[in-house]
């Protein structure tokens, strides 16, 4: 790899860095360089060690070999956060906020101002306010963090970064849950740290991203450095071809067609639940449902009420034909309904456990017999899944949080898929993951309807919605506005019916 060589020189370099856990290899003497003043984004599929490296240049991980430079001279990061007093500074994927404190004192936690003695709150405030203004976060210092939408809690982990006066500011997946707009609003504040000196590390999937803020580019695949270039070289396509070392032509399977004389397996009637004002549609057997519309628009809030997650305040929920009444999660699993949560790590999964107990525990009954756990069977089970799904993992006693995002999300289907459920919801069945796992997922999603599955996609990537589903709803503030079919499922009428500027009278 050819190192900065251009006006800026590089703050940080990974020269040959090579990293294993144990006995198992995960990176393979890489080389990367951060410059000032620039975005050098890391891309690569799940597994591919880009949160490894991260973590070996913020200082959380030793290097099994080679060696960190920081301006030029070699250099042993301080551990466990250490690396902040150095100017280093890492934003977890999962925000390291406390929610029950407020902004000002998390900027500061552990490492307050005193004045004669006493803590100076005033002075704290003052210099939090200063930072909240030069980003333009229009919130108090005194505002607690649990109040905060998800974009202004990312803000103020940008705020605690230029607090501790961030020389190098490695982010990892800072869009995730961000809309299009606070995504915009979020970039314009990384410009600002561009111009300002920073070097920042940016890690994404989300390639038409990378492709709109980075200067450089560089590609891990299966713990290998693949190739830096600077941006204005690659396209996405391009990216996503280095990143799985495969063409992505056949990113989505092709669509068989819908049964519209199918049996109705899910039927929905005026349904009323927090959130949801009056829902009705029908799903039939076979076919793929999509439900989009913009964040808060009462997708989730519709599938966790029929799936008993949330309380009903009103209409009828009909399985089969025969309406179902007082839900439970048990009783819909039993019914051969089955829900994906989108919040994998706090919900889907127990990431302090093995994978054996994860998959196992929503279909737990079929493996008890005599009141005890049949775990040679349990076992059998895991090796099916890990066929079945592609979940890689060098070690199947593994704990769940060792995992990359996108084998969390497979280990998640086959949870839910191990109770042969008749109807699968599936609530944004991409969000996090690489491009080669979306292509395993769509594929998986299209195979369960060619077998009679019923699914129901709930996505907030219109990309995915556009190219799977046979119907889409679109709902717009606890509301369907529309059903679309055909030609008539593109980006511009979904957001028309999102957006509230068009709707159906819908009985």
């Amino acid at each position: 790899m050819e190192v900065a060589t251009s006006a800026s020189a590089a703050v940080i370099e990974a020269v040959n860095i090579s990293k294993s856990f144990g006995p198992v290899p995960v990176l393979f003497s890489v080389s990367m360089d951060v410059r000032a003043g620039e975005v050098h984004a890391l891309i690569g599929e799940n597994g591919a060690g880009k949160s490894t490296l991260m973590k070996i240049l913020s200082g959380f991980h030793d290097p099994t070999s080679g060696q960190i430079r920081l301006d030029g001279k070699t250099a042993v990061l301080p551990p466990n956060g250490g690396a902040e007093q150095l100017g280093i500074v890492l934003i977890h994927q999962e925000l390291n906020l406390a929610e029950q404190m407020t902004v000002e004192e998390n900027v500061f936690l552990g490492r307050e101002t005193r004045s004669r003695g006493f803590l100076d709150r005033a002075g704290m405030r003052r210099a939090v306010q200063t930072y909240l203004d030069e980003i333009g976060l229009d919130i108090s210092p005194a505002d607690r963090i649990s109040d905060l939408t998800i974009a202004q809690k990312q803000m103020v982990e940008i705020v605690k970064a230029v607090s501790r006066n961030a020389r190098i500011l490695i982010m990892d997946e800072p869009t995730a849950v961000l809309t299009e707009e606070e995504t915009d609003v979020f970039f314009r504040q990384v410009e600002k740290l561009k111009a300002g000196g920073v070097g920042i590390v940016f890690v994404s999937h989300k390639l038409n991203e990378v492709k709109a803020i980075a200067d450089r580019i560089t590609i891990l695949r299966d713990g290998q450095w693949i190739d830096t270039r600077p941006s204005q070289d690659l396209t996405p396509d391009t990216m996503a071809q280095m990143m799985v070392g495969r063409e992505l032509s056949d990113l989505y399977p092709p669509m068989h067609e819908a049964d519209v004389d199918a049996d109705l397996v899910l039927e929905v009637d005026n349904l009323k639940a927090p959130g949801v004002h009056g829902v009705s549609f029908g799903l039939r057997k076979g076919e793929i449902l999509g439900f989009s519309g913009l964040i808060g628009s009462g997708r989730t809030a519709v599938f966790e009420a029929i799936c008993g997650l949330a309380p009903i305040e009103s209409g009828t929920i009909s399985l089969y034909g025969q309406e179902v009444a007082a839900m439970t999660v048990a009783k819909a699993r039993d019914a051969g309904l089955a829900y994906l949560t989108k919040d994998r790590k706090e919900k889907g999964l127990l990431l302090d456990k093995k994978m054996q107990p994860n998959l196992t525990l929503f279909a737990l009954p079929k493996f008890v017999k005599n009141f005890a756990v049949n775990q040679r069977a349990e076992e059998k089970a895991l090796e099916r899944a890990i066929r079945r799904f592609d979940v890689r993992a060098r070690d199947p006693n593994v704990t769940v949080g060792k995992l990359s995002g996108g084998n969390q999300q497979k280990l998640l289907l086959a949870k839910i898929m191990e109770c042969d459920p008749k109807i699968v919801i599936i609530d944004e069945p991409t969000r996090g993951i690489d491009v080669g796992t979306k292509q395993q997922i769509y594929h998986f999603i299209a195979a369960l309807a060619a077998e009679g599955v019923s699914v129901v996609v709930i996505s907030s990537e219109m990309p995915e919605i556009i190219g799977i589903c046979h119907r889409v709803a679109v709902m717009r503030e606890g509301q369907i506005t529309g059903v679309l079919t055909g030609d008539h499922i593109n980006e511009n009428e979904i957001m028309r019916y999102a957006a509230g500027l068009k709707r159906e009278e819908l009985h």
